[in-house]
């Protein structure tokens, strides 16, 4: 097991004057099917000691990351996860879908009444904070403080990133029971090679991201597009594996 992430950069953070801090991460960011998910999770200065065995949900067999889900939420403040689905991330593209799940998970926790004071984010591209644009100002965002692999070194990103993996890989396993010909109670939708043999034999699905180049699928693939029920739940901005 890798070294467990710690609590100094929330601490700091804390200890500069924030009230709340919070952790976020995305999920299925390179999947070819289903919603991006970003997950938040929110700390602060009397908030105790991470939940044993917290780690980043890649480095957790399924199980144990499902186990943690729990123990986070009672350590947290306040958590949530937010998804846009592939109707919007085809609309509006990746980056910005990204930024409606994570805007998504930040207004859960607003209902709750907690208002962030800032949000660390893995790498080192901010894409919660909208580009400024005089035309259509964005809903504002708090803070972002951005960290490079920040979901093994920082507990509160880790713990975020448990819950959006454990939430996304759930709804995928709902929705395979729908369009069970692609395997994605298996794959969560990623390109494993089961999930290309029927992309390539059935074209795609209405959950498949059709903007992308999906692989085996030619300009003509969604002629045998698989449909669904138009009744049948798609993923979208609510409160759930990456391969």
């Amino acid at each position: 097991m890798s070294r467990p992430p710690t609590r100094l950069l929330e601490r700091e953070l804390l200890a500069g004057g924030r009230r709340y801090v919070a952790g976020m991460d995305e999920v299925g960011r390179g999947a070819l099917a289903g919603p991006v998910s970003v997950g938040v999770v929110v700390v602060d200065a009397d908030t105790g000691r991470s939940p044993a065995g917290l780690r980043d949900s890649k480095l957790l067999r399924p199980a144990l990351r499902e186990g943690l889900c729990a123990p986070i939420r009672r350590w947290s403040v306040a958590s949530a996860v937010g998804h846009a689905d592939p109707v919007e991330i085809d609309r509006i593209g990746i980056i910005a879908a990204l930024r409606l799940a994570g805007t998504r998970a930040l207004a859960a926790i607003a209902g709750d009444g907690i208002e962030v004071d800032v949000v660390i984010l893995d790498g080192n591209h901010d894409w919660l904070t909208a580009p400024a644009d005089l035309f259509t100002p964005a809903a504002p965002t708090p803070p972002v403080t951005t960290r490079i692999k920040a979901d093994l070194t920082c507990s509160v990103v880790a713990a975020a990133s448990v819950l959006a993996k454990c939430e996304r890989d759930a709804m995928m396993r709902e929705l395979h029971l729908e369009f069970p010909t692609y395997a994605w109670h298996d794959n969560k939708g990623y390109s494993a090679p089961e999930h290309l043999a029927a992309l390539g034999s059935c074209g795609p699905s209405v959950l498949h991201r059709r903007s992308w180049s999906l692989p085996g699928v030619g300009t003509e693939g969604t002629a045998g597009a698989v449909t669904m029920d138009a009744e049948a739940p798609v993923a979208a901005g609510g409160g759930m594996m990456d391969q």
